[in-house]
Order: C-alpha cells, then structure tokens, then sequence
C-alpha cells in the first residue's frame, strides 16, 4: 500500500498537470497504469478519456466508486510550488490557462489510494469494487459520454453508486445530505439579433447591446419576483460579448445564462420566465428576428437516496466521531454523477468532503470572513491542503465501499 508522502507527490503531480474536458489523456493514463499495477481489469477509452477498473474479490455485491479528472479554463494564483502553469490550445485555437480549480485532482488521487487500500485489505470484505475515473464533468458531459458508449454496457451493475467532491470544509468534515444534494443546471446560449451602424447614428440601427443590457438587469427579478422564497433558484448571466470597437453598434449580442434549480417545478417556471423576458426585450427593441434560445447544457440535480445516506452516515459517525459528520443542505453548485446512477438502476450517494486548513477555517468563521478568507471551489485560489484532506478521503471511500460490500 502507498504511504502517505507517495499519495502527495502524485496529488502534486495532478495538480501541476491539469486537463481540460475530453482531453485528460495523461492523467487517464497514471490512473490506468495504477490499476493495472494492482491486478484490476482495466478498461481505457470509455466515453473518450474515462477509465473503469474492476476489482473482483469473490461473491458479494458491487459498488462503483467514481472520480472525475478534469480541470478548469483558469489561470492559478496559488503561489503554490506545485502550482500549474499549463497553457492550452483548444481544437478551435483559443490558447487558455488551465488549472485544478474544482479539485478534481484530489479526487483522483483519493480513488487511487481507496483502491490500493481495498486490495491491501481484501481479506476483510468480499464482492465487486468498480472504479470510475470520469472525464468532463465541468461540462456536465462526461458521465453521459460515458454510458452512451458501448463499453459501459459491460461494467458489473452497482448496488450502489459512492463519489465525493473535495470542499470549502475544514478537512476531516464530511457533509452527508439525503435527498438533493446538489442543484441540477441549464445552460443558455443567447443570440439577440439587432441591426448595427454607425455609433454616431443610433437612430438607424436596432443596438442589441442595449436591448442586451435591458435582459442582464431584468432577468435579475425572476428570482426575486416569481419564485417563492425558500425554493433554491439561482439566474446568473456569466457571459456577455459584443461589438469590437466603440464607435460601431453590432449586428449581434450574445449572452450566456447559468440557471440553477432543485424543484422541476421551479425549473420550468425559472426557464419560462427566462424566455419571456428575453423574447420580451427583443420585440420592445424593435428587432425584427426572434432571438435565438439554445440549451447549451442540461443536467439534473443530485439526489442521494435516504436510506443509503443515512447507513452511510451511522458508518462516518461510528468511524470518527459525531461532530465529523455535518448537513450542510443542499447547495447550489452541480455534478453529472446522478447520470451514472441513473443509467445504471442503482441508489447514489455523494457527500463533500472538507479540504480547508481546518486552523484558517476557524479564524476566518471566528471573523465572520468565510467567503472573503477561503477559496472555493473554481477560485484561482483554490487549492485543499494535501492533509488531511487526502487521508480523510480515502478513509470514506474505504468505509463507503465497505459498508455497502457487507
């Protein structure tokens, strides 16, 4: 079995390596490499860059333990020695930055040292172990890719379907919540179709930056005015782009809107007043073509099941005490893992596991500078502290795998 200091330099060499979206080939490659070194039925390729290796360990029942790989189009500012400095060129030519801001590396590593772990101590359980090394999921698109490919129909079925996602908690802090978890999410690309000219002359164009800038401040009531409160909605314009120069109106302004929900509900109520108020603002611009309205991205929220939660948490609490073991509640961020659940007929639970230096932590809720003092998730300044973070982890896993194997 690793030690802990080998677990470290491979967290620090995922996170020194970032990968973007479909493209995490090196780390699909140390993650198959491992497993076949552990005498795991090793499959590459799944879903693009996705791996699955089976640990077999006579009869019993299976459980899929699932990480996902890739990182984030953002430029690290860690200071950190091990920090990335990978730049990337996408197919389409866009040269960005590429950092681990989700922490997905961490989730890498810990899917390694759990499975290291479970063969070490295979004498003390008996089953199947599936583990599911994802790519892309910061698109919402890897875990579909992967069951959409033929291969997936050959991984053992789950009882149950296990994962994590490392978080702005004290590391050693699991938060564990029954039913939705985590939101789901749709994505849209907005194209409002003006008529530009000269800046100078206004009168005769259509100026869709206007019309544009009348959706942003609008679309900022549909929350505040037609959902009730205490259902979870979030509307957030992420993108605006128009125009290249300041003295011509554009033809075009193009937005993208990140829509977050819980309820289905609320989602359809949050999406049709979305369109609303888009198509609305383009008639009351005078333009003479409808908007264009894509979803750009859809997933559903995450929702664990009760039962499987609560067994889960009596074996977190049992393992390191009550106060370890918290309900943050359900949050507004997304995954796609639900999908590999869903596909496979099987329960799901995923917790978050806390990644923050516990010390920092306290002094910052003891400041009451939480949001100021800690980076989360998608930060450049983002980055767990390696322990206990990577301990905590890998015990879950282990003790996930082994409450349900039993």
């Amino acid at each position: 079995m690793p030690t802990t200091s080998e677990l470290e330099s491979l967290y620090r060499d995922l996170h020194e390596h970032p990968e973007l979206p479909f493209e995490e080939h090196r780390t699909a490659g140390i993650v198959a490499d491992r497993m076949r070194a552990l005498g795991l039925e090793t499959t590459t390729g799944i879903g693009g860059t996705g791996v699955v290796a089976v640990l077999r360990n006579g009869d019993g029942p299976t459980v899929w333990l699932r990480a996902d790989m890739d990182g984030l189009p953002v430029e690290e500012k860690t200071g950190l020695d091990y920090a990335s400095t990978v730049i990337f060129t996408t197919p389409s030519g866009i040269t960005t930055p590429v950092m681990h801001a989700c922490g997905h590396d961490m989730h890498v590593t810990w899917l390694i040292g759990a499975i290291e772990e479970l063969v070490a101590s295979r004498a003390t359980w008996s089953g199947t172990v599936v583990a599911v090394f994802q790519p892309a999921e910061e698109l919402l698109a890897g875990a579909r890719a992967m069951t959409d490919d033929p291969q997936f129909a050959e991984i053992p079925r789950p009882s149950v379907v296990l994962g994590q996602h490392v978080g702005p908690l004290p590391a050693g802090v699991v938060s564990l919540t029954a039913g939705a978890a985590m939101a789901g999410v749709d994505d849209l690309a907005v194209v409002l179709h003006g008529q530009g000219g000269h800046g100078s002359r206004p009168e005769t164009t259509i100026d869709p930056v206007l019309a544009a800038a009348a959706v942003v401040v609008r679309l900022q009531s549909v929350v505040a005015r037609e959902v009730a409160p205490g259902q979870l909605a979030v509307v957030t314009v992420g993108s605006l782009q128009a125009g290249t120069k300041s003295n011509v109106i554009p033809d075009e302004a193009r937005l993208g809107i990140n829509i977050r929900t819980v309820d289905p509900s609320v989602r359809e109520r949050v999406l049709g007043a979305v369109n609303r108020i888009i198509t609305a603002e383009a008639q009351a611009s005078g333009m003479t073509e409808s908007p264009t309205i894509d979803v750009a991205l859809s997933g559903p929220p995450t929702v664990n099941s009760p039962e499987h939660t609560a067994i889960l948490r009596e074996a977190f609490a049992a393992a390191w005490g009550g106060p370890a073991v918290i309900d943050y509640g359900t949050v507004s961020g997304s995954e796609d893992v639900g999908l590999l659940a869903i596909a496979a007929d099987a329960p799901l639970v995923f917790w978050i596991t806390g990644g923050a230096d516990p010390a920092a932590f306290a002094a910052a809720q003891a400041a009451g500078r939480l949001e100021q003092d800690i980076p989360s998730n998608h930060s450049p300044y983002y980055a767990p502290v390696p322990h206990p973070t990577i301990e905590r982890g890998i015990d879950a896993l282990v003790i996930a795998a082994k409450t349900f194997l039993a």
